[in-house]
């Protein structure tokens, strides 16, 4: 990885994603996914505040801004940490192992970006669950004329949410330490039921308004 992601152009990033190089990949397009996901429903706040007819709306939507920028800001660093979690297990796999010092020293670096690549996506699905809570209200709230916008919103992030996940399962298999991996587990299940339900209750919204079937 030569330049950073985020800073790359829409397309750019998306011929990096189709090339042949293994990384980026599903982790990185999912934290892109949860920081555009961020951004719209910081978009649909910002068409809301400010708007007279909007006014009882703005106590409860004005302190999300910070929130979505926040997330926004965090998914799109997760993008390239992702890669560079997938990097480091490469190169620990690389790692010479003719004597057994270096067998060791192999191992353990192994061991350590291994849990770096299930730390990683983890965060992009807590940040991309913590955006998808607040999407809701956003559109039960917010400005009507932007409300296929939060839809899509919700559903990216909810994207992103169960796609960060798969990559932190799919690591699962090279922890070594039980408790560690126990904790994984049973946070990404909590992640995925309740992004569900967010997303449910955000689709019932949308139904209202003909955005969804």
């Amino acid at each position: 990885m030569t330049a950073e992601l985020s800073l790359l152009s829409l397309r750019e990033f998306s011929a990096a994603l189709a090339s042949n190089a293994p990384a980026p990949g599903g982790g990185s397009a999912s934290a892109a996914a949860g920081a555009s996901g961020a951004a719209l429903l910081a978009m649909v706040v910002r068409l809301t505040l400010g708007k007279e007819k909007y006014r009882e709306a703005w106590g409860e939507l004005e302190p999300f801004l910070s929130k979505l920028d926040t997330y926004r800001e965090r998914l799109l660093e997760l993008i390239d940490e992702d890669t560079r979690a997938y990097d480091a297990v490469v190169a620990a796999r690389r790692r010479p192992k003719e004597t057994a010092e270096e067998k060791a020293a192999r191992e353990k670096a192994i061991d350590e970006a291994t849990v770096l690549a299930t730390t990683v996506p983890m965060q992009t699905a807590f940040f991309a669950h913590d955006a998808l809570k607040l999407a809701p209200l956003v559109a039960e709230k917010g400005n009507p004329n932007a409300a296929s916008d939060a839809w899509v919103a919700g559903l990216l992030l909810f994207t992103a949410t169960l796609g960060a996940l798969a990559n932190v399962r799919i690591n699962l298999g090279g922890l070594k330490d039980p408790e560690l991996k126990h904790g994984f587990e049973e946070d990404a299940a909590a992640f995925e039921k309740t992004a569900g339900e967010h997303l449910e209750t955000l689709r019932g919204l949308a139904k209202t308004r003909g955005l969804a079937g």
